[in-house]
């Protein structure tokens, strides 16, 4: 991979580091797309930090008893076992749970390795075992809720890096996910330049507004800004500003 595009992948994390998923929201419900949030899913721990990488999906199917006992597990081409070992350093590993946490969609061995392999944050729209464990190592995790321990075959690993639907979103390898303590927004690959760009802009601009709010000053014509002189006034305040 060329340093160029290196730098600009590192410089669009940056960007969307500084941002929250709520900003991300309000601009791709301005570009039309208004499903981007994963329905249901929440942190493990809030306070970490704000979670940016590149999807790599797992789907899980149910499964099947004569397919899926519990000997499976044994196998090293087990997909999610082969997911865990290929998920790429800075990436986050977004799963298919089928919302259903009753079988765990992974535990704390696995989300340790993950973690050690340098992976950004693991997604599911299941479950866990070992939550609270999960919850203390020092990478960003989102399930449904705890996984029951022993239901360890309801589910089937059935693909591994293809386009899955978590939390009724659509996420296709690639798409780029953040999360933070309100959840995971995923933006598609091909606008995340522009997203994180515009989201900055209007990340400095709530700024502005709050400052200018808790000083006392009305919202009329400033949120939204639609007098001309607050317009020429932010201008003003964010020259030199850097978030």
């Amino acid at each position: 991979m060329h340093k160029d595009i290196i730098e600009n992948q590192i410089s669009l994390k940056d960007k969307l580091r500084k941002v929250s998923t709520a900003t991300i929201a309000t601009c791709l419900f301005k570009k039309g797309l208004k499903k981007q949030f994963i329905q249901n899913v929440y942190p493990l721990k809030a306070g970490k930090p704000t979670m940016v990488g590149e999807a790599y999906t797992l789907r899980y199917i149910p499964a099947r008893e004569d397919l899926n006992d519990i000997s499976v597990f044994k196998n090293p081409k087990h997909l999610q076992r082969v997911g865990v070992e290929q998920c790429p350093e800075g990436a986050v590993f977004v799963i298919d749970s089928r919302k259903d946490a009753r079988a765990a969609s992974a535990g704390s061995i696995l989300v340790t390795r993950l973690m050690c392999r340098g992976v950004a944050g693991v997604v599911t729209d299941g479950g866990f075992r070992d939550s609270a464990e999960i919850a203390d190592l020092d990478i960003p995790s989102y399930h449904n809720r705890p996984s029951a321990p022993t239901n360890l075959t309801l589910h089937q690993a059935i693909a591994l890096n293809e386009p899955i639907g978590c939390g009724d979103v659509a996420v296709f390898p690639g798409d780029i996910i953040v999360g933070d303590d309100d959840g995971v927004m995923v933006i598609p690959a091909n606008i995340a330049e522009d997203v994180a760009d515009e989201c900055l802009e209007m990340t400095l601009f709530e700024e502005f507004v709050m400052e200018q709010v808790a000083s006392g000053r009305s919202i009329v014509g400033l949120y939204p800004l639609t007098d001309e002189k607050i317009s020429k006034e932010f201008m003003d305040w964010k020259i030199g500003k850097k978030i």
